[in-house]
């Protein structure tokens, strides 16, 4: 097919997202919020435009459409379904309009993980070459969530810093800024002896209590918006991360695994070595690997075109495991993709339900075939 020029060809577009065994979805343009607010992360969260309904309820125009189309698979009780979309996003972007076409998969239910990884991929892949974008015009870069949880835990880091490093995973520039910061040893703040004491005791009723005393005496029914409570937790977070002694030789090895970046197909080896290396335990997320990679071969992937960058992660929270995009050779995004096995459950689905699936940026499509 060649290259579009326009959206009218959205007739087109359909029958490439069917020959693919996609079900044609449809989701409304007006969407509740709380999903996309609750879920998404903050990547979104800023970008979205938000309303309110008659009945006062925050309202949104729809800015991506993974969370809608889940919802509707969870309406709709199926145990499983592939669903195909096309329409219009409504999102702020850094460069272009905020109101852009999309199309993509989503494949919800399948138990066969590295299989429907695999499929993802080679969908998005074939969608693009349909729309006219050859091989040699994009770029694939393909990073795992789960294989970066699996080295913070074998590094048997704090659960706090295991928790901010796997929120800033994708983001590099914040990523960089949580390594920087936790490599630095954190000093309480000055505080009355008393309170300081009921901090190191973990008395939690008694720190409220002076600290809800100290803040009537001063005419403070709360500190920035912050009650007795929270003043209280968030002292307590800071001891406990302040007795923390920075471990720079656990940094220096997460620092060695966010630099690698090889073609997909040395991909085992090289994380295989890594862990040798480092004396680390990494054989489960590497197994789920090394299987999801024969899958990606058995659905006609060249691995050798494709590159696996440990720091790459995509910009919204509720992707678990394989993230993906397609990049034209200026970067602009052409698809973005990946898993999110733990967002069905988290908008309502009765048990555990696998989910991956892909979004192209029509607009990004048609100037990179220009």
């Amino acid at each position: 097919m060649a290259a579009l020029r326009s959206f009218s060809a959205r007739a087109d577009i359909e029958a490439i997202l069917a020959a693919r065994d996609a079900e044609r979805i449809d989701v409304p343009v007006l969407q509740p919020a709380e999903p996309f607010l609750d879920t998404a992360g903050e990547e979104l969260r800023r970008r979205i435009f938000l309303t309110q309904g008659q009945n006062g309820r925050a309202m949104c125009l729809r800015p991506e459409f993974t969370i809608p189309v889940c919802l509707q698979h969870i309406e709709s009780k199926e145990a499983s379904g592939r669903y195909g979309y096309v329409g219009t996003a409504f999102r702020q972007r850094d460069v272009g309009a905020s109101e852009f076409l999309q199309a993509g998969i989503e494949d919800i239910g399948n138990a066969d993980t590295n299989a429907a990884d695999a499929r993802s991929l080679a969908d998005a892949l074939a969608c693009v070459s349909d729309l006219g974008i050859k091989p040699e015009q994009c770029d694939v870069l393909i990073g795992d969530q789960a294989v970066f949880d699996q080295v913070l835990a074998a590094l048997g880091l704090p659960s706090g810093w295991r928790l901010r490093l796997a929120h800033a995973f994708g983001h590099d520039a914040t990523l960089e800024a949580t390594l920087e910061r936790l490599a630095q040893p954190i000093t309480m703040p000055q505080l009355p002896d008393p309170i300081l004491q009921a901090v190191k005791e973990e008395d939690t009723a008694k720190l409220e209590e002076l600290i809800s005393t100290a803040m009537d005496e001063a005419s403070l029914t709360n500190a920035g918006g912050r009650s007795a409570s929270e003043i209280a937790k968030r002292l307590q977070a800071k001891f406990v991360q302040s007795q923390l002694v920075p471990e720079e030789a656990k940094l220096d090895i997460l620092r060695k695994f966010l630099s690698i970046s090889v073609p997909l197909d040395q991909s085992v080896d090289v994380l295989r070595a890594f862990e040798k290396d480092n004396m680390i335990d990494l054989a489960p997320a590497i197994a789920v690997f090394e299987e999801r990679n024969k899958s990606c071969i058995a659905a006609g992937l060249d691995l050798g075109s494709i590159t696996y960058n440990a720091s790459f992660g995509r910009r919204l929270d509720y992707y678990t495991g394989l993230v993906y995009e397609l990049r034209s050779l200026s970067g602009d995004v052409l698809v973005g993709g990946g898993r999110y096995d733990r967002l069905l459950p988290l908008l309502g689905a009765a048990k555990a339900t696998p989910g991956v699936g892909f979004s192209i940026w029509l607009d990004r499509i048609v100037e990179a075939s220009a």
